[in-house]
């Protein structure tokens, strides 16, 4: 009897191994990934599918919780998250880093790239630019940058037509509560009104600002259109959108995992470059049916007026980025 329980003992431990193997392993991490996009929106897709992807590549091991449309705080209190660990991962444009690291927002300077190839190259880990500044962020506030995506150039919509900075001269522009949109909005000869992204629609609808800047997605996304009857064309951002971490957390994945993750961010970093170039055509027919006119250099829109004013205020205002925005020029 002995000998057959015995038999029988390790017959069950065989067959619980089994079992666990054909079970999917529990999460070994959790992380809250929060930001601020809102329903309909690129970067709310993307927070969705990194999160399905993440946790189908690790079987498990690592879960990602989504807190979009601000639901874990404003943009400040997402960052402070961050910072302290509150809040694991999150998204959010580069320049929004700047107060722990102010040379990070370079990333960010209107007219700074090719295009958005350019853009997407310049601003991903292994970027030389990226990896120096990268260093200083975990220093000074412990967040990581771990990977990039692309939200869509940035334009201008308003209450009436603008052809160049001359148009813009004494009206109040909405502003991304960071200093590099003020600077921005100033070169474009406005005056630059920040305005919390979840309150933009009251700030537009009352007359607070006359007009705002946005990726066509978030002016669709987010219906500016019925405020903003003219949308600009001029494209100022290739509007890149980094996904950075606090650092310890990111410690605390194991290896193999925290490789599939950069897997995955990379790989939709890519997708989201598709996903601007199916959509766009869209978009600008969509505007139109709402009744939106666009302006766009064939209808008189001065470019390179907006693109001279706008780098000599960069350049008055953050002349350190000087050389950062040569290295940027030369990446391939």
């Amino acid at each position: 009897m002995t000998t057959f329980s015995a038999a029988l003992f390790g017959l069950s431990l065989a067959f619980a191994a089994i079992v666990m193997m054909a079970l999917p392993a529990s999460a070994q991490v959790t992380l809250r990934y929060a930001h601020v996009g809102a329903e309909g929106e690129g970067q709310t897709r993307f927070g969705e599918e990194l999160a399905k992807r993440i946790e189908e590549r690790t079987e498990g091991r690592v879960e990602v919780d989504v807190f979009p449309n601000s639901q874990l705080g404003n943009l400040s209190e997402m960052l402070d998250g961050v910072r302290v660990g509150a809040i694991q991962m999150a998204h959010h444009d580069f320049s929004s880093l700047d107060r722990f690291y102010e040379d990070v927002a370079v990333f960010n300077a209107p007219f700074a790239y090719r295009g958005m190839e350019h853009a997407m190259r310049a601003t991903a880990p292994g970027s030389p630019v990226l990896d120096e500044i990268n260093e200083k962020l975990v220093e000074n506030a412990n967040i990581r940058i771990i990977g990039n995506f692309y939200r869509g150039a940035r334009h201008l919509t308003a209450r009436y037509p603008v052809y160049s900075p001359a148009d813009m001269a004494g009206k109040k522009f909405r502003g991304v509560p960071i200093q590099l949109w003020s600077t921005m909005l100033e070169g474009m000869g406005a005056i630059p009104t920040p305005v919390e992204i979840s309150e933009i629609m009251p700030a537009l609808m009352t007359g607070l600002v006359e007009g705002q800047e946005n990726p066509l997605n978030n002016i669709i996304a987010r219906k500016m259109y019925e405020a903003n009857e003219y949308l600009m064309m001029t494209g100022h951002m290739e509007s890149v959108l980094a996904v950075f971490v606090n650092d310890e957390a990111w410690q605390a994945i194991p290896d193999a995992d925290r490789a599939i993750v950069e897997e995955v961010l990379a790989e939709l970093g890519q997708e989201s470059m598709e996903w601007y170039r199916n959509s766009e055509a869209d978009e600008i027919a969509f505007l139109k049916e709402q009744g939106v006119t666009v302006i766009t250099e064939a209808e008189g829109l001065k470019l390179d007026e907006f693109r001279k004013s706008v780098r000599a205020k960069v350049d008055e205002d953050y002349p350190q980025w000087a050389e950062y925005l040569k290295r940027i020029d030369e990446i391939e």
